[in-house]
């Protein structure tokens, strides 16, 4: 990632994704370098016309005609599994929201929230760090367990669940380590095991497994 965050704009209603472009060209962190109305440009741009500059971020509506952002994400992660989606929608539906996030977007963002809650959302996606708000993260809670999810069969030790909670909680390797009183080279013993046992990724993708098993408290 260069010294600006380079954003692609999707929302199929023209004024909103002027508006947004209008906003954050203001801000010097970020970098507008295209837009798209629905999933479908999505994917073609980014095969295409932005294929040699792929954004760093893509900010999304939930809501669009051809493939909603919840397909378009599933879609745009089978291809390009680094990519950072944040979607930005009017809807909190507990079903929505889970399907965002197990598609594979980082965050999921209100329309009525602030200029500078929004920023702090993108700035924390391009670093793998989820940012939802108390509402949302309910919403994700309540969604997956209507969902039913699985009884919790990993193997897991109490210390692994106790660093698995931290993580979802946005903690530092530093930081789990002064709260549990053990090294950080402790720590990284615990999340490559995490990782290992859990069959993820990154430290991300633990974050919202930590929320699928209900181990974040609201």
């Amino acid at each position: 990632m260069g010294d600006k965050i380079r954003i692609l704009l999707v929302d199929d209603h023209d004024m909103v994704r002027m508006g947004l472009k209008t906003y954050l060209m203001l801000e010097s962190k970020f970098e507008v370098i295209g837009e798209a109305r629905d999933g479908q440009e999505v994917t073609g741009m980014l095969k295409n016309e932005l294929a040699e500059n792929l954004p760093d971020l893509i900010l999304m509506d939930l809501m669009m005609p051809i493939m909603n952002g919840a397909e378009t994400t599933k879609a745009v992660m089978k291809e390009y599994p680094n990519m950072k989606i944040v979607i930005l929608t009017s809807f909190l539906e507990d079903h929505l929201v889970v399907d965002a996030i197990e598609a594979g977007a980082v965050s999921y963002v209100l329309k009525t929230v602030s200029a500078e809650e929004l920023i702090y959302a993108l700035i924390g996606a391009c670093r793998g760090m989820p940012v939802m708000t108390g509402d949302v993260s309910q919403a994700l809670s309540r969604g997956i367990r209507q969902r039913t999810v699985e009884t919790d069969s990993s193997g897991l030790t109490e210390r692994e669940k106790e660093v698995l909670l931290l993580i979802a909680e946005g903690k530092s390797n530093k930081d789990i380590g002064e709260e549990l009183h053990i090294s950080i080279k402790t720590v990284k013993t615990h999340v490559s095991n995490l990782l290992m046992k859990c069959e993820l990724d990154d430290r991300t993708q633990l974050a919202i497994y930590a929320h699928r098993k209900g181990l974040v408290k609201k």
